[in-house]
């Protein structure tokens, strides 16, 4: 029941996640996302079968110190964009603002429950967005983080950074995995949760 639950919170915070970029790019001058249909809660237009099931699945039943999983990508067309590279980094931003969001409302019910089953429920979702959030905000293509540091870059430099993002999440796990002398993603996502935990007071 556990595995459901946390793979149902990670799935919607993704979901959320994802509607969210798509909804900040039509803000912004691009529709692309609503004419695809993505602009909705239901989750079976964002379902990737892989990031958002067998993956998370495969990490919470193999006792990983980091769960995460996603979405499938919202579509934007940074040419409908009214400042590409800018309104792009604010579409990326987006995402991960949105789990922060979602971990603060989450963190204040926490405190004002006292039934069990809301207390784990809401550490759950505090601890799950928090996770989607600093590790989208890692600037390995094509995580929303290296939109972001990509506006700091010469375009050129900037096109073929973002164009490894098809080796991205091969990266990120092998990073995940396998520390590298003393630096480990994984201790630093932890950390990085910890220390958000404390400052919301749980």
């Amino acid at each position: 029941m556990e595995l459901l639950i946390g793979l149902g919170i990670l799935l919607f915070s993704a979901i959320l996640h994802e509607v969210m970029h798509g909804w900040v790019a039509e803000k912004l001058g691009d529709p692309t996302a609503r004419l695809m249909g993505r602009l909705t809660l239901n989750p079976i237009p964002h379902i990737d079968p892989l990031m958002s099931i067998i993956l998370p699945a495969l990490l919470l039943l193999s006792g990983s110190p980091v769960i995460f999983g996603a979405a499938k990508p919202v579509p934007v067309n940074p040419l409908n964009l009214h400042d590409g590279k800018k309104d792009m980094a604010l579409v990326a931003l987006a995402g991960p603002l949105t789990n922060v969001v979602l971990a603060i409302l989450a963190a204040i019910l926490y405190k004002f429950t006292s039934i069990p089953f809301l207390h784990f429920l809401f550490s759950e979702i505090v601890v799950y967005n928090i996770i989607l959030a600093i590790i989208n905000l890692i600037p390995i293509p094509p995580l929303d983080g290296s939109k972001v540091f990509s506006i700091i870059m010469p375009d050129d430099l900037a096109r073929q950074y973002l164009s490894i993002e098809r080796y991205g999440f091969i990266l990120l796990l092998v990073l995940l995995m396998f520390p590298l002398g003393p630096f480990s993603l994984g201790g630093l996502i932890n950390n990085l949760l910890t220390f958000s935990l404390k400052l919301l007071g749980m």
